[in-house]
Order: C-alpha cells, then sequence, then structure tokens
C-alpha cells in the first residue's frame, strides 16, 4: 500500500493497524534543536483516546506514545536532531472476535469491498489500515508539528453542529470545547447534544457533526499560488481524515451567496501602518497565502457507518446478505475527530511555515 507519508518539508508517514501489536508514525524533516519530550505528546492523545465518556467508542486504549528516534538529551533536556523522529503507541485493548461476521460480508459505508477489490486483501479486524485508529497516530506528529510552529500560532477546534442541531456563530465559544464530553464549541448547548445523542446511541445508530477550525498567530507569506495554495493543502489535510466529506474555508460554500460587495474583505490601515480587515470571508488566504488574518475552515463528518441496524450488502462469494455492525463504536465519529482536525491543520502549516521559510529566508 503506497501513500502512505503527508507533507514536504515537513513529512508525517503513519503505520500500522487497528488491531496489530502498535500503531505510531515517523515525522521527517523536523528542525533540530526543538525541545522535545513524551510529556509535549502525551496531552494530546489524551484529548483523542477513545473511553472516555459514553458518547464514544468504550475501546480502552491508554495511547501512551514512545519516542523511540530523534531526540537526544545532550545536558540541557531532551531536543530534537533533526533526524527521523519515531513515535510508537502500543494496541492493548483489542476484541478481534467482534468482527468474524464481517470476514467475508462488506459492511456498507466503510472501505471494505475498495480495499479487497483494491489490493486482493483486507483486514476486516476494526478496518485494519482504513480504522480511525490511525488518527491517533496523526495527533501524535501534530503535537511535533506544534512545536515547529511556537507558542504565537494558536489551533482550536470544536464540535458546532450535532445532526441537524446547529451553534450560531456569534455563540462559539473555542475555550469551552475540552471541558465537556461532546468536545461542543458552546458550554450551553451541551444538555440539549447529550440528550439528543443518547437517542442516538441506545438506538445503536450514529449520526454526523460539522467541525470548526480557527488558528490565529499565522503571519501574512505563507502558502504559494497556483500548486501550493495554503487553503487546498489544508483543505486536502483535513479531507484525509477518515469520515470526513466537506471542507469550506471561510465563508466557503455561503459565498456563493453573496455578491462582490459584500464578499471582498475590505481594507483600511492601522496604527501600526499594517492592513487591517474589516471581515474575514477568505478565512485568512487570498490567492494561496495567508493574510495574517485567522485561518478558518468548517469540516463536515459523515455518520458512523458501523450501526446495529440491519444494512442490505454483499459478500466476498457474490451472495446478497444482510449485515449489521456489532463491536464498539463511536455514536458521533466527529467527536474524536476534534484533536484529529487540529492536528491536520498543524501538519500542514508546519510544512508551510518551513517552505516558506525556505525561499523566503
Amino acid at each position: 500500500m503506497s501513500h502512505n507519508t503527508f507533507g514536504h518539508l515537513f513529512r508525517i508517514t503513519t503505520w500500522g493497524e487497528s488491531h496489530g501489536p502498535a500503531i505510531g508514525c515517523v515525522v521527517d524533516g523536523c528542525p533540530p534543536l526543538i525541545p522535545l519530550t513524551e510529556a509535549d505528546i502525551q496531552p494530546w492523545l489524551d484529548q483523542r483516546k477513545p473511553g472516555g465518556s459514553r458518547f464514544v467508542t468504550q475501546r480502552q486504549e491508554a495511547d501512551r506514545v514512545r519516542i523511540l528516534s530523534g531526540v537526544f538529551d545532550d545536558g540541557n533536556g531532551p531536543v530534537t536532531t533533526g533526524t527521523p523522529i519515531s513515535l510508537m503507541i502500543e494496541n492493548t485493548d483489542q476484541r478481534s472476535k467482534d468482527y468474524g461476521e464481517i470476514a467475508r460480508a462488506y459492511r456498507p459505508g466503510h472501505a471494505d469491498y475498495v480495499y479487497q477489490t483494491k489490493y486482493g486483501v483486507r483486514d476486516p479486524r476494526g478496518g485494519g489500515r482504513s480504522s480511525a485508529r490511525e488518527t491517533a497516530s496523526r495527533v501524535a506528529a501534530g503535537a511535533v508539528a506544534r512545536k515547529v510552529l511556537g507558542d504565537d500560532v494558536r489551533i482550536r477546534a470544536g464540535v458546532v453542529q450535532l445532526g441537524p442541531h446547529r451553534i450560531s456563530d456569534e455563540a462559539i465559544d473555542f475555550d469551552a470545547v475540552y471541558d465537556n464530553a461532546l468536545f461542543a464549541a458552546s458550554a450551553e448547548i451541551v444538555p440539549v447534544w447529550e440528550q439528543y445523542l443518547d437517542g442516538v446511541r441506545k438506538s445503536g445508530s450514529s449520526i454526523g457533526a460539522v467541525v470548526a477550525l480557527e488558528v490565529t498567530g499565522v503571519p501574512a507569506g505563507w502558502g504559494a499560488p497556483l500548486y501550493a495554495k495554503l487553503d487546498a493543502e489544508l483543505a486536502a489535510g483535513l479531507m484525509s481524515i477518515n469520515a470526513v466529506k466537506g471542507v469550506e474555508i471561510g465563508a466557503g460554500f455561503g459565498a456563493a451567496e453573496l455578491s462582490g460587495e459584500d464578499n471582498a474583505d475590505q481594507m483600511r490601515l492601522g496604527d501600526d501602518g499594517l492592513p487591517v480587515f474589516l471581515s474575514n470571508k477568505a478565512g485568512g488566504v487570498l490567492g494561496g497565502i495567508s493574510t495574517g488574518q485567522p485561518l478558518t475552515a468548517r469540516v463536515a463528518f459523515k455518520p458512523t457507518s458501523s450501526i446495529l441496524t440491519l444494512r442490505q450488502t454483499i459478500n466476498r462469494d457474490g451472495e446478497e446478505v444482510d449485515l449489521r455492525t456489532k463491536g464498539r463504536h463511536d455514536p458521533c465519529v466527529a467527536l474524536r475527530g476534534v484533536p484529529v482536525v487540529e492536528a491536520m491543520a498543524a501538519i500542514v502549516l508546519a510544512d508551510a511555515k518551513l517552505r516558506h521559510r525556505a525561499q523566503v529566508g
């Protein structure tokens, strides 16, 4: 299987399967002399790990990360050496027997059929390589990317829509996200969403959601026109996340309803002589290059395909069968997708920072 690597100068390669002994990643291109310990990575993994509430899969994984290479303590504390950083996370709570019934049948909405067709073999245990378990490796790599970006770049995301229930733009509060089990970007909406998602969960079904992303502190100038547009690479990184079916930057599809006057972000001079934008319909990117405004995006996650309701499908023997997917699954995969959205944004931006520095100094 090819294409397990993402990025240009800052590159990550993830490895491992859902029910294998471990998963992990190799981060290549990280500059040297950046302080880095496992304690810098673990808090981000703790936000994504399963089993944290009744609203996510009850698979119990500690998701403890180990740094295997690329860091050396020269007496002043561990720092990156500039060589590949290898990170490993052990799998400890696999229940492969839950997937016995799907060894030959293709789960509707999953990658089973296309994997079998493309490669002639697939791992049915949790989906193998196609499992969202792989995203833990991305979150670990994203923690390294945050160290490259530094504290001035702040990356925040949160759930702003759960099924038909939306948070209004003016009510979005990213500070509330990690204080509730639903990763909701509003403390007030949590009781309503909990009641709604409890009903979805108890029925054995699932629901989709939208995650909003905001990045502040990115200076003007990152990205490049045409084939290295910052918004295009951000969208590609976000679209690569499991279950994501749509990404919009700034006003996104809403821009189709705007006039030229409303859509153009007008500018004035600030007291420091730098431009001040009067709006941010562009989402912080013009011509593929960052403007210095906040980068904004919205990410649509489909409902988890593993549900207890019987669904029509076929098997490898060419027979039509009805199938329900047993096991431990998220009723809304977007909830734990929030730290993954942040991680992929960090990875894209760390790469953009290094490429900008390489070109213009």
